[in-house]
């Protein structure tokens, strides 16, 4: 696929998904997205040295992960940065790979154990799971080209949303308890409009970044030359 092949490829997943932005058939990669912040809220709770508790997503394409320890200021901040970044890597991976079908089954693997693991309620575990299930089915008996469509979409579909619920819960204020809104009360060096702005900025830079670097050419060719204790609660 020469260069323009790719981006042109990119560009019309990027219209296909802002024309169905509000239709039910974008509630399940939504979620997923949903899904997705909440981990990234307890991984760098983990990783900062404290714990997940328990993780939920519910059907209003919202979610809460309750975690013990850690740094707050990198919990906090990794949600939505978090399911950005998630969403950049599936695509680089789906565009720059041929492993979309290994790529699809292990995600699925990942959000079944997570669901059962850390699982709050019976919505996320059917959501979790079910969803998991699907992407084990698809990277097993689909072929490659199809996962690969796929995770673009999923991956496309990351870094948008990561940029609209930002606007929508921090400047929009959709939202009471957003994450900008916790880190300001508990930081207090910014208020949440700035961390906000702060956020989505970087959330626009990264997914041009992403999507630039998914449309160059994998390799060149003759035609392709490369020039503590407490317990926390965060949505």
């Amino acid at each position: 696929m020469d260069l323009f092949k790719r981006y042109f490829a990119l560009f019309i997943i990027f219209v296909v998904i802002a024309l169905l932005w509000n239709t039910v058939v974008m509630v399940p990669l939504k979620l997923f997205v949903v899904f997705m912040h909440e981990v990234s809220h307890g991984l760098a709770a983990k990783a900062t040295g404290g714990e997940i508790v328990t993780i939920e997503v519910n059907q209003n394409q919202g979610g809460m992960a309750v975690t013990q320890g850690g740094s707050r200021f990198w919990t906090l901040t990794a949600g939505y940065l978090g399911s950005l970044l998630w969403g950049g890597i599936i695509l680089l991976l789906a565009a720059r790979t041929h492993l979309d079908k290994a790529i699809s089954i292990l995600i699925g693997i990942g959000m079944i154990a997570i669901s059962i693991g850390f699982g709050s309620d019976v919505f996320t575990y059917l959501f979790g799971i079910g969803f998991g299930v699907v992407l084990i089915l698809f990277g097993t008996f689909l072929p490659e080209v199809v996962n690969d469509w796929m995770l673009r979409i999923i991956g496309v579909t990351s870094c948008l949303y990561a940029i609209l619920d930002i606007k929508s819960d921090v400047l929009d204020r959709s939202h009471l308890r957003s994450d900008a809104r916790m880190l300001s009360e508990e930081i207090g060096i910014f208020s949440t409009e700035v961390w906000g702005i702060l956020w989505i900025l970087i959330a626009i830079v990264l997914t041009i970044w992403f999507i630039y670097i998914s449309g160059k050419p994998t390799s060149t060719s003759p035609t392709e030359i490369n020039d503590s204790d407490s317990m926390d609660i965060t949505v």
